[in-house]
């Protein structure tokens, strides 16, 4: 051991920011040994949630697991160089320093792992609702939005006055210039408000089919500023939440029976009794469907070159598909009764009457 006496005794006479050796090696074996115990509690903590989560025993496990994923590693190394700086002599600036560096990165790592909470609660509850109430979905949603930037508003002014800086100041000089900055941004502000509208009122909400003039599509995405419909050929259309609201927006999925009208033609040259009949046939063909309620049919007028008859009934369901099965079986029905009646169905024809002059 007396060949280590020099050793230690030239590192307690070696200094270096009025630290000796000895402590500066002393701080760093701190700074290893609290970054890895830090990391391997985080480690165990994620994988004993994980394993938690995934047995269904509690759903809170899985809240846990995606909040420890958002740890980051600069996080637990200015806590740990917070831990080694203990055992050093700082000044008292070097000390304020540390200080609130370690304080910034707590409030900065807070602020991560409530978001992630939002997160986690926001989408839980959106998909258990989105199927039975689709517009509290809808308005969650918007509120989780809204209580992530309340949480990083929060946390950005308790980090500038831990770092001396003048909030209430700071605010007051905000106030003066949002006056400029919302005149600045008259259509983004619309859209702000136009959002918030649409959450409250609820014209559509996530998941309803709509139609915008000539565009339309499914909900996906209702934003600050626009709102993201999911067209039937595929591609994503984006709207300006104001335009949405300045225009008609027809909603389908608040649809609660679907009116069908439609028409077909015979040839002039049915009979009278079998003119006189068909209404009767196309009603027997309407009523044979489920899920319909009809209404009337009847011989409306003579055509250009048919005997026109209107059908009105109502689909008592919104489904488009439901829908399109319906027409092509009473289609098909009108078509066999037509056939074995003996009515022909008429086109587009043209007679010509050659008069010789004499």
């Amino acid at each position: 051991m007396t060949w280590l006496e020099p050793l230690i005794d030239a590192l307690d006479k070696t200094e270096l920011w009025g630290n000796s050796a000895q402590r500066w090696l002393i701080a760093l074996a701190v700074l290893i040994a609290a970054v890895a115990l830090l990391h391997l509690v985080v480690s165990l903590l994620k994988r004993r949630m994980a394993a938690w989560a995934q047995t269904g025993a509690a759903e809170w496990c899985a809240g846990c697991t995606q909040v420890l994923q958002r740890t980051r590693f600069w996080f637990l190394l200015i806590a740990a160089a917070y831990l080694a700086s203990l055992a050093l002599t700082l000044s008292p600036k070097a000390s304020r320093i540390m200080t609130s560096l370690t304080i910034v990165a707590l409030l900065v790592q807070a602020a991560m792992w409530g978001s992630a909470l939002v997160a986690f609660w926001v989408g839980r509850y959106a998909q258990r609702r989105l199927e039975i109430d689709a517009a509290s979905a809808t308005t969650v949603s918007a509120l989780g939005y809204l209580a992530k930037v309340a949480i990083w508003s929060v946390v950005v002014l308790l980090a500038l006055q831990n770092l001396g800086v003048n909030v209430t100041a700071m605010l007051a000089g905000i106030g003066i210039g949002g006056v400029a900055v919302a005149l600045a941004a008259q259509n983004v502000l619309g859209d702000l408000l136009a959002s918030a509208t649409i959450v409250l009122d609820k014209p559509f909400v996530l998941g309803d089919f709509i139609i915008v003039g000539t565009d339309m599509g499914t909900v996906e995405h209702i934003g600050l500023k626009t709102t993201r419909v999911r067209s039937l050929s595929g591609e994503q259309l984006v709207f300006a939440n104001n335009d949405l609201l300045q225009s008609r927006v027809r909603n389908f999925k608040r649809m609660q029976d679907r009116r069908i009208v439609f028409t077909i033609g015979v040839v002039y040259q049915t009979p009278y009794e079998k003119v006189a009949a068909i209404p009767a046939m196309l009603r027997e063909a309407v009523e044979a469907q489920q899920l319909v309620r009809f209404d009337r049919a009847h011989f409306k007028q003579y055509g250009d070159f048919a005997l026109v008859y209107e059908v009105v009934y109502y689909v008592l369901s919104p489904d488009y598909a439901l829908y399109m099965d319906i027409q092509q079986a009473i289609n098909l029905a009108i078509h066999r009764r037509f056939e074995a009646e003996k009515i022909a169905f008429a086109y587009p024809t043209q007679t010509v009457l050659l008069h010789k002059p004499t």
